[in-house]
C-alpha cells in the first residue's frame, strides 16, 4: 500500500498570473514537484526518480517556450532577460539531471528547496511583469 505524504507544494492563487495557459502550466509544474518529492519520501528508486525528473525537465522546457512565444508576440520589452533567466534555470536543471543520472548525486531535501523556491519568485517576481502586455493584446 502506498502511503501519500503532504504535498510539498500547495498552489497558492496569489501566484496566478491571469493566463489561463500560464496558470496552467505553472500548476502542472508545481505537480510534477510534488510527485517528485512523493517518490523521494517514498524511497523510489532512481530509475522512478528520473523518469519524473525527465517530465520536469522536458516540461519546464516546453513551458519556457509557450511563455517566450507569448511574450515576444505581445512585445514584452524584457524579453531577453527574462529568457535569461529560463536559460540558466534550465542550463542548472539539466546538469542536476545528468549527474542524477550518472548516480553522481541525490534528490536533496536542499535541491527540491532550491527548485521550489526558483519557481514561486520567478512566478511572482517575474513572470507577472510581462502579464500587462499579454492582457493589453486580450491575452487571458
Amino acid at each position: 500500500m502506498t502511503t501519500l505524504t503532504t504535498p510539498f507544494m500547495i498552489w497558492n492563487d496569489t501566484w496566478n498570473v491571469g493566463v489561463r495557459q500560464v496558470d496552467a502550466q505553472h500548476q502542472n509544474l508545481v505537480s510534477l514537484l510534488n510527485q517528485l518529492h512523493e517518490a523521494r519520501n517514498q524511497g523510489k528508486g532512481a530509475d522512478e526518480l528520473g523518469g519524473i525528473l525527465d517530465k520536469l525537465v522536458h516540461y519546464t522546457q516546453a513551458h519556457f517556450s509557450a511563455e517566450e512565444t507569448l511574450m515576444e508576440q505581445a512585445g514584452y520589452p524584457d524579453l531577453i532577460a527574462h529568457k535569461r533567466q529560463h536559460v540558466l534555470l534550465a542550463e542548472k536543471v539539466v546538469k542536476f539531471q545528468a549527474t542524477f543520472k550518472e548516480g553522481g548525486c541525490v534528490l536533496t531535501g536542499e535541491i527540491m528547496k532550491f527548485l521550489s523556491t526558483w519557481l514561486q519568485t520567478h512566478i511572482c517576481e517575474t513572470d507577472k511583469k510581462y502579464v500587462p502586455y499579454l492582457h493589453a493584446r486580450g491575452v487571458r
